[in-house]
């Protein structure tokens, strides 16, 4: 996708018009990128990032502090946690506007899979935040983040957390729990990992995904979407 394509469609995923387009294109811009390109060594989307992820905790804090007037510090602290780490920004940035398509990349890193690691998709959604808040002031900013982050947080921590969540309820019953790989599809560049999860030697969870991490975890929620259906029709 050429420059002017994805910034243009990104754009319109997230409803708002960068007055300063170069913002968007800088948030937009890996290193590699920038370097290959002979650009200014300010014009990839680090600093933005830097902006973006002070916002991004003042917002969730704040979030959680007017939402939940019944949880300590402490809790916030660590639902915050898990709200601005690297998988759950990376799951959001995926699932929400599935930005690795959009990211400028240098054709090295891109043909090693950079445009699927989570820590390049985690950074670039940070970096927008900070291109919002320059561009616009803390509301498109914060629209942003409720939009792609907030709503039905719980649902993205449960999918997130959901291996260690699985794993306590497999030693709570004293039930067995494996993973095996099933099938790798596709290039080197651009695999795909096909896990399945077994749960007390019955229940079978299938995922797919980009790595055999993320693959896991999306099996193992499917277990817990069956359990969670057994219990309620029980």
């Amino acid at each position: 996708m050429n420059i002017n394509g994805g910034y243009t469609k990104i754009q319109k995923l997230i409803d708002y018009e960068f007055s300063d387009s170069a913002l968007i294109i800088r948030a937009l811009s890996h290193s590699s990128y920038a370097n290959e390109m002979k650009l200014n060594k300010h014009d990839d989307y680090e600093r933005l990032e830097f902006l973006g992820d002070a916002v991004l905790e003042l917002t969730v804090s704040e979030f959680l502090y007017r939402e939940h007037p019944e949880m300590m510090e402490g809790d916030m602290t660590k639902l915050r946690a898990s709200l601005v780490c690297e998988p759950t920004l990376a799951y959001c940035a995926k699932q929400g506007l599935d930005l690795g398509k959009f990211i400028l990349l240098g054709k090295g890193e891109d043909s090693s899979g950079g445009r699927n690691r989570d820590s390049i998709v985690s950074d670039v959604f940070e970096a927008i935040v900070g291109a919002l808040y320059l561009d616009g002031g803390i509301e498109p900013a914060r629209k942003f983040i409720e939009r792609f982050v907030l709503t039905d947080y719980e649902k993205k921590i449960e999918f997130i957390d959901s291996k260690t969540l699985l794993q306590e309820i497999a030693q709570d019953q004293g039930a067995s729990l494996e993973y095996e790989l099933v099938e790798e599809r596709g290039p080197a560049h651009d695999r795909d990992y096909v896990m399945r999860a077994v749960f007390d030697g019955k229940i079978i969870g299938n995922g797919i995904a980009k790595n055999k991490k993320a693959a896991q975890q999306a099996a193992a929620y499917e277990i817990l979407k069956k359990l969670a259906s057994h219990s309620e029709n029980n």
